[in-house]
């Protein structure tokens, strides 16, 4: 099958938006932990400096997938599928505990979590599937086989359990299916399903899950101070005022008072210390790398290459909602890292090459001569 040739030519505003979140992020994640007492740690242990490291790795990863045809990673989906699938089964054996989930490998100085791939894997599968498979789709058949290849990824993240990331990947899932054409009553019955089976799912939570979701639902019920940083949360974002107080300035943060401040809650520092201009400023950001992502994938004439743009697009959007949720206390907290702006470098490099693999849409978007 030939294509067009087309010469190279990157989105460079989706790349200057890009730039923009990460230097945002990692100005941020050194005013929150400016003030954290080191005790001799060595420099790689600062989380600026190891976020600028994670940052220049996944920018060298994003121009890599730029480069390569997107197609290709169609021809190795399968072998991206078993591998990941194995990755994740050996975590519930030899991952790493942290925060209550067994969702990390250490190596070296650094934590891998293969939760955060599995995104980019499962929109490389399903691409493929629902954008060679229309009429499948259409009739509903091909709803449940995308199920079928969406549900191992999604049953081994939540044994681990990762009900964040796990919702990222059911949001993935909808997103794709509505773009491919699946019929709205068919999302409707899905809908109805959901709610016919949630009783399932919270008997499979674990108690600090449902305890989670619990307190949010009523906060008056929570008497061992599990609240404390959502609160704290809502005190630094409502303290910033209009202008804020100055990077370095934020009393919650500065002061200890905001726990985890540098990766889930970064959006309650910024808010502190930048005020409603920098939230502002932030959402405006998110909102261009969105809406760009959104025109790369309306543009092509490739299904293939406007699912992926659809997947990394719903990917994005679902994380920075649930973590903006959480941090203003209107969704329970779930522990996702805030896209391009969270300490994290599993998570970094992961939307950097859903990135990447949207500008290489960009770049080789043209359907097959022919058709």
């Amino acid at each position: 099958m030939m294509y067009r040739e087309r010469s190279l030519s990157f989105d460079w505003l989706l790349i200057c938006i890009t730039l923009a979140l990460l230097a945002l992020g990692i100005l941020m994640i050194n005013s929150a932990t400016a003030n954290v007492p080191r005790d001799g740690t060595p420099f790689y242990n600062l989380p600026a400096i190891r976020q600028g490291i994670n940052a220049a790795v996944a920018l060298i990863a994003l121009i890599g997938v730029s480069l390569v045809n997107y197609r290709v990673w169609a021809l190795w989906r399968w072998v991206l599928y078993g591998g990941m699938l194995v990755a994740l089964a050996l975590l519930l054996v030899a991952g790493r505990v942290f925060f209550g989930a067994q969702s990390w490998f250490e190596v070296g100085l650094f934590a891998l979590q293969p939760s955060e791939l599995a995104k980019i894997v499962l929109i490389v599968v399903l691409a493929q599937y629902l954008g060679t498979h229309e009429e499948q789709v259409k009739r509903g058949s091909g709803l449940i086989i995308s199920l079928l290849i969406a549900l191992p990824f999604l049953a081994l993240i939540f044994a681990q359990p990762d009900l964040g990331t796990a919702a990222v990947l059911v949001a993935i899932w909808l997103a794709m299916l509505f773009v491919a054409g699946v019929p709205v009553r068919h999302l409707a019955l899905i809908g109805v399903a959901g709610i016919v089976l949630a009783p399932l799912a919270w008997g499979l939570m674990k108690p600090y899950m449902r305890e989670r979701i619990l307190i949010f639902l009523n906060p008056t019920s929570d008497s061992s101070g599990k609240t404390y940083n959502v609160i704290q949360a809502l005190i630094s974002i409502g303290s910033g005022g209009f202008w804020g107080k100055g990077l370095g300035q934020g009393t919650q943060s500065q002061l200890g008072f905001l726990r985890v401040r540098h990766t889930d809650f970064v959006f309650s520092v910024l808010a502190e210390e930048l005020g409603f201009v920098g939230a502002a400023l932030l959402l405006v950001f998110l909102a261009g790398l969105l809406l760009r992502i959104t025109h790369i994938a309306a543009r092509t004439t490739d299904p293939f290459g406007r699912l992926i743009a659809t997947g990394v697009a719903a990917m994005i959007f679902v994380q920075a909602a649930i973590n903006l949720g959480f941090n203003t206390g209107m969704l329970p907290v779930t522990g996702l890292p805030l896209p391009l702006i969270s300490y994290g470098g599993s998570s970094l490099i992961t939307t950097l090459i859903g990135l990447g693999l949207v500008q290489s849409v960009a770049i080789h978007y043209q359907a097959p001569e022919g058709t």
